[in-house]
């Protein structure tokens, strides 16, 4: 039984080893999709202070989108903060497993060990007695 306590400690260590791995990819997504908006944010904001007249005549349009993006931003530097938080809990429970697993298998080592050691008692004492018994 014992045994199986460390197996199954080391699959859920595994398991959580991968919803680390995929937290960390949908920062990875989000972190780009900010950076992708920031870019877009810095060239409106470039045509919103441009003197052309051109861009003048889209001032009411850029500003519109500036705020859209803006608002965006906002919203992803949320969620970009909770994926953060997630990945430090994944991490947090996956070295929680992974101690959990290595004690198990200490345990499970000691009682082999120990249960080595009654048999080799249990052996002496049976060849003592059949010593006995013939002597």
């Amino acid at each position: 039984m014992d045994q199986l306590k460390s197996k199954k400690l080391d699959r859920l260590a595994k398991v959580q080893g991968h919803l680390k791995k995929m937290a960390e990819n949908e920062l990875a997504i989000t972190t780009r999709e900010r950076n992708e908006l920031a870019e877009k944010i810095d060239t409106l904001t470039g045509y919103l202070t441009s003197l052309d007249p051109l861009h003048q005549q889209m001032l009411k349009h850029y500003a519109s989108r500036h705020g859209r993006l803006t608002s965006r931003d906002v919203r992803l530097e949320a969620i970009q903060q909770a994926q953060e938080t997630q990945i430090l809990k994944e991490t947090k429970k996956g070295e929680r497993l992974e101690e959990k697993r290595d004690s198990a298998r200490a345990d499970e080592l000691r009682v082999r060990e120990d249960n080595s050691v009654y048999e080799l008692i249990d052996l002496q004492m049976s060849l003592k007695d059949s010593s006995l018994q013939q002597g």
